[in-house]
């Protein structure tokens, strides 16, 4: 009597198989609007400050950005940060209230961070609310450290963090703690922990005129 097997797929293979998925949804939907606004690569790079090529490996699924690139990307469009994560938002909405059910939320995933952009369906939102996966790395370097314009608070649901603040000395914040800051300041986060570690983090977004 023959014998059926099943293959299991470790783990770390599934991750690796997602995180390739959410990075070509991602870039796709990144260059679907740029074209719908008109945009070369070589406008886009100018209006973003980013370079040609780190737009096309972001279009073409080959690298994450970073949260401060989303942030350059959507203000440079015109656009609200949501339009980037959900493949069938409508410009046009004139909905003010929505809700995300847990776990339903966009996924996106950064070189040291995995976000979940919570509440997608309510265009053009001045504070971009984020549930956050953050990885355990060494103590940041100068190089970690970002800035952009608005103001952050997060808030830690699990594990521990260190908060680092251009100006100020590095804070460890634990489960129940809550810290807020402004955004122009350079900026980081790491997990100080190998456990599940995960903030509720929300951004203000104010759009600059070009």
């Amino acid at each position: 009597m023959a014998r059926t097997e099943k293959t299991r797929r470790h783990p770390v293979e599934d991750w690796d198989t997602e995180r390739q998925q959410l990075r070509a949804d991602l870039g796709a939907r990144m260059k679907a609007v740029r074209q719908a606004c008109g945009f070369t690569l070589e406008v886009a790079a100018q209006r973003t400050g980013l370079a040609v090529s780190t737009i096309h490996k972001i279009e073409n699924g080959r690298v994450s950005p970073s949260y401060e690139n989303l942030v350059r990307i959507a203000r440079a469009y015109h656009i609200g940060m949501e339009r980037l994560f959900s493949a069938d938002h409508d410009a046009v909405q004139t909905t003010r209230m929505t809700v995300t059910r847990a776990g339903q939320g966009r996924v996106v995933r950064s070189r040291h961070f995995e976000y979940e952009v919570l509440c997608n369906a309510l265009a053009d939102k001045k504070i971009i609310p984020l549930v956050t996966r953050v990885e355990r790395r060494t103590p940041l370097a100068d190089s970690d450290l970002e800035a952009h314009t608005g103001e952050e608070t997060l808030f830690v649901l699990s594990g521990r963090v260190e908060l680092v603040v251009e100006h100020y000395q590095p804070v460890t914040l634990e489960p129940g703690d809550c810290a807020y800051f402004d955004s122009t300041l350079r900026h980081g986060l790491r997990a100080l922990d190998d456990g599940d570690t995960r903030v509720f983090w929300a951004c203000t977004y104010t759009d600059v005129a070009n």
